[in-house]
């Protein structure tokens, strides 16, 4: 994954967490504006959720956060 992507996955994380505490559930579009601008980012954000850590739809956020920062 870039790091432009984890780090923008940590920051949006650490912003939903700060927002609505620790049981916040997130999904891979939360990373992106609703226009889809950077169809090669949101496709590189979809594999990493889906087809490497076969997540579900919407996780916590402290767990994605933590699956970024260990390099998963």
């Amino acid at each position: 994954m870039r790091e432009s992507l984890r780090k923008k996955i940590i920051d949006v994380c650490d912003q939903k967490i700060a927002a609505k505490g620790v049981n916040v559930g997130v999904s891979f579009y939360a990373f992106f504006v609703n226009k889809n601008d950077d169809p090669e980012l949101l496709m590189e954000a979809a594999e990493w959720w889906i087809l490497t850590n076969k997540l579900d739809h919407f996780e916590k956020a402290v767990k994605i956060k933590e699956l970024v920062q260990q390099g998963a």
